[in-house]
């Protein structure tokens, strides 16, 4: 009895190491295969938190702009923003057929971009990156590559309709530009994202929409002014990276900005902050110029 007993339990100790075998095997074959697929991915936009999103939680409404356009969106994908995984915490004794997150003054158009970044890790156009010229596009090819930075225009009317009433008309730069209904004006749809996502606490889209932004080119010089006076009324003055974009912008092409009637109107007018900080960024420009020697300070007979 003893006998039949052992050698049952050597038969059954046996059958257990197999298939742990096989089972292990299986594990690191399907392992190669991962890291195989990983290895041959191409380069583009990289995706949120390096993984890829779990669809498995309950949907969440959100009523977005004045008209209450209706998105559907995952609990898990939404919580990834800060304000919104605060937001859902509160609809959390709710049924989840009656979920609803209400949204009046965000653009139908920017949410969109905003949730396909919490989706995809990017928003149309994506952003690529050629590694060996280590440059970064637009995926629609509007802009070249990092050394095309943006650059203004004089056109003065640059789209069909210069004093629009019909966010829905056809426009030129559609991709760059957006019709922003607290604005009354077409502004650049980036500079919206970034102030969007500060707003969400989603810092790598801040990133991403400044990248983008910075791609652009051919923007009129109302539009650059219109979007600079929308990014420092959304934005505090200690998140200053938006800010300075748009004072580097100006002093880089201040040859256009000289010439522009526009920018003319808009000194004359004063009472914004951003002009301030443009006088105290283009002293520092020349004060670096001066300390490095490629000018000589302004003769005194000059100042006579």
């Amino acid at each position: 009895m003893f006998k039949r007993s052992f050698a049952a339990s050597k038969d059954t100790t046996s059958k257990v190491r197999k298939v742990t075998k096989r089972s292990f095997r299986d594990d690191a074959k399907q392992r190669m295969r991962e890291a195989l697929q990983n290895a041959t991915t191409p380069d583009t936009s990289p995706s949120v938190g390096g993984c890829s999103p779990k669809l498995n939680s309950a949907i969440v409404t959100i009523a977005v702009g004045k008209d209450q356009r209706l998105f559907a969106a995952h609990e898990d994908i939404l919580a990834r923003s800060p304000w919104f995984a605060e937001a859902v915490r509160e609809q959390f004794f709710a049924s989840p057929g009656q979920r609803r997150i209400n949204l009046p003054d965000e653009e139908p158009e920017i949410f969109s971009a905003v949730l396909e970044y919490l989706y995809k890790g990017d928003y149309a156009p994506r952003l690529l990156h050629d590694r060996k010229r280590n440059t970064w596009s637009l995926e629609d090819g509007g802009a070249g590559g990092e050394d095309l930075q943006m650059r203004p225009s004089l056109s003065p009317h640059p789209h069909p309709h210069p004093h629009p009433s019909k966010p829905d008309g056809p426009r030129a730069n559609e991709l760059a530009t957006i019709y922003h209904h607290g604005v009354g004006d077409y502004i650049l749809r980036d500079t919206v994202v970034y102030c969007t996502a500060l707003r969400f606490a989603l810092p790598d889209l801040q990133r991403l929409a400044l990248r983008k932004q910075g791609l652009q080119s051919g923007i009129d010089v109302a539009t650059i002014l219109r979007s600079a006076r929308f990014a420092y009324a959304n934005t505090p003055a200690s998140d200053s990276r938006l800010r300075a974009h748009y004072l580097a912008l100006i002093i880089r092409s201040r040859k256009t900005f000289k010439r522009s009637g526009t920018m003319q109107m808009e000194m004359e007018k004063g009472g914004s902050q951003m002009f301030f900080d443009l006088f105290v960024a283009m002293c520092n420009h020349i004060d670096d110029v001066v300390e490095i020697g490629q000018v000589e300070p302004f003769p005194l007979h000059t100042l006579r």
